[in-house]
């Protein structure tokens, strides 16, 4: 249902893969309830596998912007300011052994928006409020990935390095890393923690929420 008194802060959370952008995210979260901050997931609008782009060597491309329903996601972006729920099947990066979810996302006086291109896309960038970009080396990102898609998904190695080189990177320095100078917070994460960034973070969304109240 549309509440019509309702007037989000919008926060956009960008970086590349393997970043540490759904660590920030959750460390976010844990410092706010359900009912001050929700949340929606660019990974949740991945199109079809059969709808995806296959490259010059038959791998397909998860890792450019026609990969996922941005418009969709923008459009979702629009309802939640508008006071709107979203109702959104779970992506499980097509892995047969998970039965996908419905993911609920209510509105919230804070709304964090996280996802690879949430810059790059203006129906979504332009909805922003905050801009925090999550800036991490490149090797670091690799070793990330690897331990993702190669530990935790069972993904071939070869098939991950293969996608880091060709997909990811390119991806990164097109379509990512140049928004990284018009975001309005920059989180370095090469080995150190968030708390720094997140203290900033929390302060400034508890003067906001008190100016709610």
């Amino acid at each position: 249902m549309k509440n019509s008194n309702y007037n989000p802060y919008i926060i956009g959370i960008c970086g590349g893969s393997g970043s540490g952008k759904t660590k920030l995210l959750t460390d976010l979260q844990a410092l706010f309830s359900s009912e001050q901050i929700s949340v929606l997931l660019l990974d949740n609008y991945y199109r079809p596998y059969e709808e995806q782009f296959i490259d010059e060597n038959g791998v397909v491309n998860f890792d450019i912007p026609g990969s996922i329903d941005l418009l969709a996601f923008a459009k979702d972006v629009i309802k939640l300011k508008q006071g709107e729920t979203i109702s959104r099947e779970e992506y499980t990066f097509n892995n047969p052994n998970i039965t996908p979810k419905i993911i609920v996302t209510k509105p919230a006086p804070i709304i964090v928006v996280e996802g690879i291109f949430v810059f790059s896309e203006k129906e979504i960038s332009q909805q922003i409020d905050l801009k925090i970009f999550v800036d991490t080396h490149d090797h670091l990102m690799m070793k990330r990935r690897i331990i993702r898609d190669a530990i935790e998904r069972n993904y071939d190695m070869e098939d991950v390095m293969y996608r880091f080189e060709y997909h990811v990177m390119p991806a990164y320095h097109q379509y990512i890393s140049p928004y990284k100078y018009s975001a309005d917070i920059v989180v370095p994460n090469n080995g150190s923690t968030f708390e720094n960034a997140l203290k900033v973070i929390q302060s400034y969304l508890d003067s906001r929420l008190k100016d709610e109240v």
